[in-house]
């Protein structure tokens, strides 16, 4: 459970004295390689009209239209976004972007590759074709532990297809790690993360001792664009994919949730046109409509 500062109310927060023996430089100034994880969705394009795409009722699942390509979840570029600008003032640090999904378009998510991720690993499966938070999580946590050493776990605040916003706090959980959620600025030194969190009405400046996980918000700025020389290298670097079984996981005891029913809102709209033979005239029935449907 976390409380109002987005913090695991079990994980005390002291200095990380073993992490400071690694480092020769002073013990409160010490800046050291980050081994940051972000975890990356490939969703719809939000930005479509609704005309882009359609509901299978059967399968519950929104179908694209021909042509038009996933993108990459806004919220989690935000979060590699953090993850790279940590990266530049740690020198040595490294970034691996992890993606899930049942069948992931790899030119998507090699753009992670293009604008400075140093390795990329794709969870994909047919089991993984869910929207279950807690599956989610928990996939994401075991390929997490199968790569071994990491200090920050990264992620957007919230899908930009379900807006559940609950896999980052199940990571933590899963983990045994500290979270803190809706970051707009984060850095690491001296073995900690200090992160200035989104409030309703400004922000609070929180600090965990590492390793965390870090849910990111749009405040955190937009990924950075790359070029053409850059997108041509990534295609070229290896991807590392791996299967439900090579995770060791039992993907028939995960689902916590089921859709019942996903669907488009009908909206209905009716106009109606307020004729006169003058401005005045036209005001003056378009007030009597309004007070007959009781508007005014």
């Amino acid at each position: 459970m976390k409380n109002g500062s987005g913090l695991h109310n079990r994980h005390k927060f002291r200095y990380n004295s073993a992490f400071v023996k690694q480092c020769s430089c002073h013990p409160r100034r010490c800046v050291m390689p980050v081994n940051m994880i972000v975890c990356m969705k490939q969703v719809l394009d939000p930005e479509a009209p609704v005309s882009a795409f359609r509901i299978d009722p059967e399968t519950r699942r929104a179908i694209p239209a021909q042509g038009t390509p996933p993108v990459l979840s806004p919220f989690d570029e935000n979060a590699l976004e953090g993850a790279l600008r940590i990266k530049a003032s740690n020198p040595g640090s490294k970034v691996t972007v992890i993606s899930m999904g049942k069948q992931i378009a790899k030119a998507v998510v090699r753009k992670s590759l293009a604008v400075g991720a140093d390795e990329l690993i794709l969870l994909e499966d047919p089991a993984f074709d869910t929207f279950d938070p807690y599956f989610t999580a928990f996939v994401l946590a075991t390929a997490i532990k199968k790569v071994g050493k990491f200090d920050l776990v990264l992620c957007g605040r919230q899908a930009a297809d379900t807006d559940a916003g609950q896999v980052g706090s199940g990571l933590a959980e899963l983990l045994g790690i500290p979270s803190i959620t809706v970051a707009k600025k984060l850095e690491v030194t001296d073995g900690r993360v200090r992160v200035e969190r989104v409030l309703s009405d400004g922000y609070e400046t929180v600090e965990s001792p590492l390793p965390t996980v870090v849910t990111a918000t749009n405040e955190l700025g937009e990924l950075r664009s790359a070029n053409v020389a850059a997108i041509m290298q990534a295609q070229k670097k290896p991807v590392v994919t791996w299967k439900a079984s090579d995770l060791g996981i039992d993907t028939t005891r995960l689902q916590r949730t089921v859709f019942t029913k996903l669907f488009q809102p009908v909206r209905e709209v009716r106009c109606q046109m307020v004729a006169g033979s003058t401005p005045q005239e036209a005001g003056q029935n378009l007030a009597i409509k309004l007070k007959e449907a009781k508007v005014i």
